[in-house]
């Protein structure tokens, strides 16, 4: 077992403290803090909320984020033959779409302070995205995969790379392009999403270790809606509403699990929960902003539950990180 493997909280009860190994996981601490700021800048629209708040969460969000990225390819500089584990790892290998997607999200928040950089970070993000999905994809076309390992990763390639790419393209006011990539995301979606019901249904059941990979099972239909708020901002269609509805149904499912996810002890991989969470909070509040009466009653409630839930993760995150700093 790897450090990264490990509960955050349990790495301070080794007796010598290994060397910590930055998994490509650890990027979806990114996805929390950007949809949480988001969603604060559009509360400030709404309800007066202060735009400090927002802008105080995104900037921490990109301060983590380039310290990730950092040292992320540092290691692999170092280590390369342990970062191309990872990349042919079956379960953890989908992880890596995570450095395209967390940089993707970046553009929005990086977007009202400088075009420029909000357009190289676009580049980026894409040209990660299709290089790492087309590779990923075209390995698992040649077979010989083992079924246990279809797990709710398998989305982050093909589903949240395309999605936050189509987010990104509309932020930047280029929908004709963002629809070929929410249009790639919502059929890679229904071509995965057959195949990760039958694993959970009729497979071994996920290990505990495992469990909180179903935090990606939450998310694709709120991104999805999210992106398509980018895409036409103000827009009510009733498709709009049903992605939405579906991705506030994966929520309470999650709520109603609880104590079965709850069983892996609190680790980083915690935070793959945070995405849905976030993107259903931007969904309601823009819907809440667009005149949805159901956006409207709902709106205060999601907001307060993600802000204790994402707030709850990045406080047990820095005091984690704090006790195993300690160690030191």
């Amino acid at each position: 077992m790897t450090v990264h493997d490990m509960p955050l909280q349990s790495q301070t009860q080794v007796q010598e403290k290994p060397k910590l190994h930055v998994a490509a996981s650890f990027f979806s601490i990114i996805l929390g803090l950007c949809g949480l700021g988001q969603a604060w800048r559009v509360a400030a629209h709404l309800w007066g909320m202060p735009p400090v708040v927002g802008e105080c969460i995104l900037l921490t969000a990109a301060l983590i984020w380039a310290g990730l990225l950092a040292a992320y390819i540092l290691q692999s500089c170092r280590d390369p033959a342990r970062s191309i584990q990872e990349f042919r790892h079956p379960v953890l290998g989908g992880t890596v779409a995570l450095l395209g997607i967390s940089t993707l999200l970046m553009v929005v928040a990086v977007l009202p302070y400088s075009l420029l950089l909000a357009w190289i970070l676009a580049a980026a993000g894409i040209a990660w995205h299709l290089a790492f999905s087309l590779w990923h994809t075209g390995t698992m076309w040649q077979g010989s995969r083992n079924p246990l390992d279809s797990v709710p990763t398998l989305y982050l390639p093909t589903v949240a790379g395309n999605f936050t790419s189509a987010a990104a393209l509309g932020a930047l006011g280029q929908p004709d392009f963002g629809w070929l990539f929410l249009g790639a995301g919502v059929f890679s979606w229904l071509a995965l999403e057959p195949l990760i019901f039958q694993r959970l249904w009729h497979g071994e059941g996920l290990p505990v270790q495992q469990r909180a990979l179903l935090g990606i099972q939450f998310a694709p239909p709120a991104v999805c809606a999210m992106a398509w708020l980018l895409l036409a901002p103000g827009s009510a269609d009733h498709w709009l509403l049903m992605l939405w509805g579906y991705g506030l149904f994966q929520l309470l499912l999650g709520l109603r699990l609880k104590p079965w996810l709850g069983a892996q002890p609190f680790s980083h991989s915690y935070w793959s929960y945070t995405f849905g969470i976030a993107s259903t909070t931007i969904c309601a509040l823009k819907l809440a902003l667009a005149g949805v009466g159901s956006a409207k009653i709902l709106a205060i409630p999601i907001f307060a539950g993600a802000n204790l839930v994402i707030g709850g993760f990045f406080i047990r995150t820095v005091y984690a990180a704090w006790r195993w700093r300690r160690t030191e």
